[in-house]
């Protein structure tokens, strides 16, 4: 997405009306919203920070990740640093925590995964163990349209035939199980993965983790976080290492480690359900194939949560229905991408 030269002119203004006026400045990757970053160099003091662009024109609002920044720190998480802010126009200039993300220091090091995602698991221990941040909404109630928001985004395009009834015949099989986990009662960020992780070797404790991509957090069962991190979309997650997280936060929070793997494959079947939805949608509708590819480790992760002997009914519904992420498959999302002009 390129930007207006309208929107530049406001990111000039906004930069010459702080202390960051006159810096080097490189666009970074952008992420799966209309955000926008960049790198600032100040060359004359070696400062560096982070602005985020977020249009409001385009359904961006920077106040929630303002707050939820703000209650990261006061528990002692590295959530960044806020150095300057215009609310109305969508910009943030932020504390630069580098390039150590996890996917990286992993890859560059993959004898570090143990440590660093021990780190990773005791932020979320501390999280669950804090009162949760006021004002959130309830992320339960969601859950269960979301989930079956992969009909359309992902099997009906495939299978190209129209599948409510399949829909409405799973939803009677997921919603009991979502109703299980019952109000949300802990603050979850819900995109806590390696590529919104931060190593930050230099700190100390939970500070060892810096955060990114927060602004949606919602109140949630204290499992979802973990499922977001073992089974990551992005990377492939050893058994060895998702069996040393779930086993370190049990520990870390006294849970029964029965009872938690039950609620574990429940809040993981529906984050990988939606997220079916969400790359598939990020093809049909924002015409960025490039996610595709990302479906089957998605897939694989799904069916591996479904194997629990408490979630026979809903596996079976779904294998009856859900279309394998086969080459073929992919090839039909890719073939179609972005030609459904409306998210209604």
């Amino acid at each position: 997405m390129t930007q207006s030269s309208d929107r530049a002119d406001k990111l000039a203004a906004f930069l010459h009306s702080s202390d960051w006026a006159s810096v080097r400045s490189v666009a970074l990757a952008g992420d799966a919203s209309r955000r926008r970053y960049h790198r600032l160099f100040d060359d004359a003091s070696g400062r560096q920070a982070i602005v985020m662009d977020a249009p409001p024109e385009a359904g961006e609002d920077v106040r929630p990740f303002l707050k939820v920044a703000s209650y990261l720190r006061s528990l002692g998480l590295s959530a960044p640093e806020i150095y300057a802010t215009d609310e109305e126009q969508g910009f943030l200039i932020l504390e630069d925590f580098g390039e150590d993300l996890y996917d990286r220091v992993c890859l560059r090091s993959p004898a570090s995964e143990p440590e660093i995602y021990d780190a990773a698991v005791d932020v979320l221990v501390r999280l669950s163990s804090a009162d949760p941040m006021q004002g959130l909404e309830d992320y339960g109630p969601r859950m269960t349209d979301l989930a079956l928001s992969c009909f359309r985004w992902y099997a009906e395009p495939i299978l190209e035939r129209d599948l409510s009834e399949e829909r409405e015949a799973t939803r009677v099989a997921l919603t009991p199980l979502i109703d299980e986990l019952g109000p949300g009662r802990v603050t979850i960020l819900r995109d806590y993965h390696a590529q919104n992780l931060l190593w930050l070797p230099e700190r100390s404790g939970t500070a060892h983790v810096g955060l990114l991509d927060f602004q949606d957090a919602m109140l949630g069962h204290p499992a979802y976080d973990l499922i977001s991190l073992t089974t990551d979309a992005r990377r492939d997650v050893s058994s060895a290492i998702q069996t040393r997280c779930i086993d370190r936060f049990c520990d870390g929070l006294g849970q029964n480690r029965v009872d938690f793997s039950r609620q574990a494959a429940i809040c993981s079947v529906q984050r990988n359900l939606r997220i079916l939805m969400v790359f598939g949608r990020m093809s049909l509708h924002f015409g960025r194939p490039h996610y595709v590819d990302l479906i089957p480790r998605v897939w694989r992760y799904l069916q591996q949560d479904l194997q629990h002997p408490d979630l026979a009914d809903l596996a079976n519904r779904l294998h009856n229905t859900l279309p394998e992420p086969n080459e073929k498959a992919l090839e039909t999302l890719k073939a179609k991408c972005g030609t459904i002009p409306t998210l209604q």
